[in-house]
């Protein structure tokens, strides 16, 4: 495989500049499900296993779990901002930094996924009640100084969920754990 197809086993993001409400119910479905098909794909890895990079200088298994939380929760707490202010530019953080900290590092997998089935249930009920106005609210992510609209990032986020999900998948593959 090439260095491409192994950071984008799934390929890059691709926002459909026509979103519809079917896009949107079926992102919404993919966030729903992750946590939980994540669990599935992980629980039966050795310590060993969740320690192996899923690439030559990639994260590991580990890292790539918690890393799916910090995003995920950051995410979230954006979604409220849009929401709560008028274009507010959002907080970027260095996710490569936050990876290399001691609990995305040695921390139990499960503490995040447990995190995450709370915090996705949480998001897909909030995202389910969202209107079509609330939908095209915006944040400035200040990396790119790039307005984002809350559908727009409905999309990233499925993707980013699908990504991560890929990353594991692959590496257990091509181990011959799956």
């Amino acid at each position: 495989m090439t260095l491409e197809e192994l950071k984008y086993p799934i390929g890059r993001t691709n926002i459909p500049e026509n979103i519809t409400q079917k896009n949107i119910e079926d992102w919404i479905s993919i966030l729903e499900r992750f946590p939980q098909e994540l669990e599935f794909l992980i629980k039966k890895l050795s310590d060993n296993q969740l320690d192996t990079p899923y690439r030559e200088e990639g994260w590991t298994i580990r890292q790539v779990v918690h890393h799916c939380y910090d995003s995920h929760h950051n995410a979230y707490t954006r979604f409220k901002w849009a929401l709560t202010e008028d274009k507010p530019v959002i907080k970027a953080y260095y996710e490569e930094r936050w990876a290399e900290l001691d609990d995305s590092k040695a921390a139990p997998v499960f503490l995040s996924i447990d995190a995450l089935k709370a915090l996705h249930s949480k998001w897909v009920y909030f995202l389910r009640g969202l209107t079509d106005v609330q939908l095209e609210k915006t944040f400035i992510h200040p990396s790119r100084n790039e307005k984002v609209c809350l559908k727009e990032n409905i999309c990233i986020y499925a993707w980013h969920s699908k990504h991560h999900y890929a990353h594991i998948e692959e590496l257990m593959i091509r181990e011959g754990w799956k």
